[in-house]
This record gives structure tokens, C-alpha cells and sequence, in this order.
């Protein structure tokens, strides 16, 4: 009787087939996806809020007479779950759309899928890697104040941050009520009003009628400096959000660091305020001198109008941006800006 050899697998063979076991073990049954947005996030977990819920309710568990109540939590629209995510997606951040899957006997549940973005707010971290820091944002709002100290150049930081994401800004001064009459930092607002940039003023424990108005229907980033009182503005406007507060160090004068993670928070019909932690520098490395361009509109348009093609806008005298400084045409102050950010971003692109 001939004797049948058994086949011996490639290697390549061997890893396909556990490839795709690891696949199949990986992949749940989506039949039951509910409909989510992720509120905050927590190292690997995330809090989902349900916007859907399951056709058919999962039944509780009956219990005999005399044994412990079970726990169990219902699948209800607006109730939020700690969720994981499956290992096969990507990074998902605060305003993120999502399918996931509830499991009412544990409280728990897990993402299986994310909507596609409609913009994504992005900053690099301490290690000099990008980091996404919310999604599907329709409005940043810029907060600052004259005190702590203002800083214009990180205000063009963060306008080209939302040129960038391609994201409308709004500008708010906030506690402007402590402001001294011809306070420099006034000056500073009708600058930006001048390029054409939303200018808001807000008051300390003031009415923020008209600030709640705008924000209507939007998702809205709040940014800023620490202590500038952006966590103050959402609890004004929405009570039961209960942000934390501090007060401006005394020693550094800067603000101190209260929200540790971002937060979404309902409202209104179809509006939600997302509140970052407080940044005091914000990197701008990782953009293409391209889209730093976008920031400084008024600066845009004038490039490619010196005399020679690789003008350094520094000490040329037939430069076109220093002519419009000197002609009024645009701020000395916005050019260093711009110049600082084009430097800043030339080194780094050099080290790596």
C-alpha cells in the first residue's frame, strides 16, 4: 500500500493561516453596532455616548428568590459607556462618530468601527510625534485675556492650526471687564479685526448671551493659554459640566493646568463645546511652509512679488514684505511672526 506523504507548509503558508485565524478571532459580528460619539478619552479606553439604540433591547437576567441582584446596565440613547477599541483602528480622539457594541452585563463595551472625520484638529506632543487632539470640530474658538500676559505669536499659532484643518476661528477676549482704559491688548484685537478675523469680547461673570448665540449648532474647540478662563466660559454656559477652575499662579503668573483630557460636552439641540488641556507652546514643525503661508493671508499674497525668488524677507531692500510693513500694508509684528514659524520650521525640517 503506497503511503501518502503529508504536506509540509511553507512558512508564508503558515503565517497567511494565522493571519487569518487571528482575523476571524478578531473580527466581531456587526449585526448589533449601535450608532456613538466618543466624549473622552482615557489612555486605551474611551467614553462613547450612545446615539442609538438596539432594535431589540438584550433581556435581563431573572433572578431566583433570595440571590443577589445582578449587575446590569441598560442600553439607552445618551447614556455613556467606557469602551475599547479593536486593535485594527486607528487612533480615535474626542468628537470622533463611531459604531460600537454595548455588553449591558459588564457596563463595558467596544468600538468596532469610526465614521469618516469632516476635520481633525492636530498638534505634535512632547515627543515630536503629531497628535490628534479632537474631530469633526466647526469652530475653534481662541480664548485669551490680559492676563495672564498675552501672547500674540501663539495666536497665529493657533490661526494656522485652523488654516491648516481648514476650520473657521472665532476670537474671544475674554474678562475684558478688568481691562485698564487704552489697554495695549485692545490694540491687539483690531489687528486681527482689521485681517478680517471674528472678534468676540466677554466679561468676567458676565452675560454670555450673545458668545452662546454663535456657538449655536456648532462643535466648538475651546484653546488658549492656561488661566485665560476657557473652562470658566463652558461652565457659564452649560452649569452641569462642572469643568475645573484654578487660579493664575502667582509666582509664574501663568495660568495653571485644570482640564487633563479632552472633553465633550451636549449643547444644546445638536452642539457640543470640547474643552483641551491648556497648551502654552503650540508646535507647528510638521506643516509644509505651504500651509503656514495659509495663516498669514495678508502675507500670502504678496509672496513671489520680491526681487529674487529665494528672499529671505530679513534684509533684502526690494523685498515686497518689508515694503508693505514700511507702506502700513501689513504688521511688523505678524512678518517676525511668520518668519519666527518659516525658521522654526526649515531647522526641524533640516535635524530630521
Amino acid at each position: 500500500m503506497a503511503l501518502i506523504r503529508k504536506r509540509r507548509l511553507t512558512e508564508q503558508q503558515q503565517r497567511r493561516i494565522q493571519k487569518q485565524h487571528q482575523t476571524r478571532q478578531e473580527e466581531p459580528d456587526t449585526s448589533n453596532d449601535l450608532e456613538g460619539l466618543v466624549v473622552q478619552h482615557y489612555g486605551r479606553q474611551l467614553e462613547v455616548q450612545a446615539l442609538s439604540a438596539p432594535e431589540k433591547h438584550p433581556t435581563k437576567p431573572e433572578v431566583a428568590a433570595g440571590e443577589p441582584e445582578p449587575f446590569w446596565k441598560p442600553i439607552e440613547i445618551g447614556s455613556v459607556w467606557r469602551c475599547h477599541t479593536r486593535t485594527n483602528l486607528e487612533a480615535l480622539v474626542t468628537g470622533d462618530r463611531v459604531k460600537w457594541q454595548a455588553d449591558p452585563n459588564t457596563g463595558l463595551g467596544i468600538i468596532t468601527a469610526i465614521h469618516p472625520r469632516q476635520s481633525l484638529l492636530t498638534r505634535p506632543d512632547r515627543y515630536h510625534k503629531v497628535k490628534p487632539v479632537a474631530a469633526n470640530v466647526s469652530l475653534i474658538v481662541i480664548v485669551f485675556a490680559s492676563f495672564p500676559e498675552v501672547a500674540p505669536s501663539l495666536i497665529d499659532r493657533y490661526i494656522v492650526a485652523c488654516a491648516d484643518a481648514d476650520i473657521p476661528a472665532l476670537l474671544v477676549l475674554n474678562k475684558a471687564d478688568l481691562l485698564q482704559e487704552n489697554d495695549p491688548i485692545l490694540d491687539l484685537v483690531n489687528e486681527y479685526q482689521t485681517l478680517g478675523y471674528e472678534v468676540m469680547q466677554t466679561q468676567s461673570d458676565g452675560d454670555l448671551t450673545e458668545l452662546a448665540k454663535r456657538l449655536a449648532g456648532e462643535t466648538v474647540a475651546f484653546v488658549g493659554q492656561s488661566g485665560v478662563g476657557k473652562s470658566s466660559l463652558i461652565n457659564a454656559m452649560v452649569p452641569d459640566a462642572a469643568q475645573k477652575t484654578n487660579v493664575i499662579s502667582e509666582n509664574s503668573a501663568l495660568g495653571q493646568h485644570t482640564t487633563t483630557s479632552t472633553r465633550l460636552i451636549a449643547f444644546g439641540e445638536g452642539a457640543a463645546l470640547i474643552d483641551s488641556p491648556g497648551i502654552r507652546e503650540f508646535g507647528l514643525w510638521h506643516l509644509d511652509l505651504d500651509k503656514v503661508q495659509h495663516g498669514f493671508p495678508e502675507i500670502e499674497n504678496l509672496l513671489g512679488h520680491c526681487q529674487f525668488r529665494n528672499c529671505t524677507h530679513k534684509h533684502e531692500k526690494q523685498c515686497a514684505l518689508r515694503q508693505a510693513v514700511e507702506s502700513g500694508e501689513i504688521l511688523q509684528r505678524r512678518l517676525d511672526s511668520y518668519l519666527r514659524l518659516i525658521d522654526e520650521i526649515t531647522e526641524a525640517q533640516q535635524k530630521n
